[in-house]
């Protein structure tokens, strides 16, 4: 039998995807971004509830009267798709119930897809960086990974919500930007594009773990400095 590591729930959840969402937090990510804000979700053998996939379903079912016509379920992490056959049950599980699912993923799993997207009804890509070298900046990996997962949610037409994190001096400049514009142009089924500034909420986490924090310094960025290019590639990137 299948068991799953979650690392823990947000029940009210109002901004990782459509409505009122419960997210599941699974644990383990094989990602280092600088400016991770969840480093206890990163081993996969860290603090981290055993969990069967209806197990699981069985308690997103009783928050079900909160989701409405628009809300659902998001799993996160981490990273989920390192757990991809507790993933696909519990998303198969959910469509059974008749629940929104949506994926919160940077694309960086293990390989075959196809019963994940099957079930899944969004997706939020976390876009990283549109080049590879920028792309082992931010995140101390290659971007081998996510190319092939989006690959396949491009064949299996699943929407995107893009979101993409802007930190000062790192994903900042008009440059980048720009960059990620033209990217974001070539893909198919993007429905909204996130532009999210960098925050520091996560720090006192690094402190807790005993672990260094890459971005010590750096201050948090205002949103309000991102509201015309949120615009701008929504008008630009989004298909409809």
């Amino acid at each position: 039998m299948t068991q799953g590591r979650v690392h823990s729930l947000e029940s009210m959840g109002l901004v990782d995807g459509p409505g009122i969402r419960t997210v599941v937090f699974l644990q383990g990510c094989a990602l280092r971004c600088r400016y991770c804000h969840n480093p206890d979700t990163w081993a996969p053998d860290g603090q981290a509830q055993s969990m069967i996939p209806r197990q699981l379903v069985e308690r997103l079912v009783r928050f079900k009267p909160y989701y409405g016509s628009t809300g659902g379920v998001t799993f996160s992490g981490g990273e989920p798709l390192l757990q991809p056959e507790f993933l696909a049950q519990c998303l198969a599980l959910c469509h059974e119930a008749g629940i929104h699912t949506c994926l919160d993923t940077a694309g960086c799993g293990l390989g075959e897809y196809g019963a994940i997207l099957a079930h899944t009804d969004l997706i939020l890509l976390d876009v990283k960086h549109y080049d590879p070298e920028g792309w082992r900046q931010v995140t101390g990996g290659s971007m081998a990974a996510f190319d092939r997962f989006l690959e396949q949610a491009q064949q299996a037409a699943v929407p995107l919500w893009v979101r993409h994190v802007v930190v000062p001096g790192l994903t900042d400049a008009e440059a980048h930007l720009t960059g990620l514009e033209a990217y974001l142009k070539g893909l198919r089924h993007i429905r909204r594009v996130e532009l999210l500034p960098y925050h520091t909420l996560g720090v006192h986490k690094y402190k807790s773990l005993g672990l260094p924090y890459p971005l010590e310094g750096v201050p948090p960025m205002d949103g309000a400095a991102l509201e015309q290019w949120n615009k701008r590639l929504n008008r630009t990137c989004v298909q409809d």
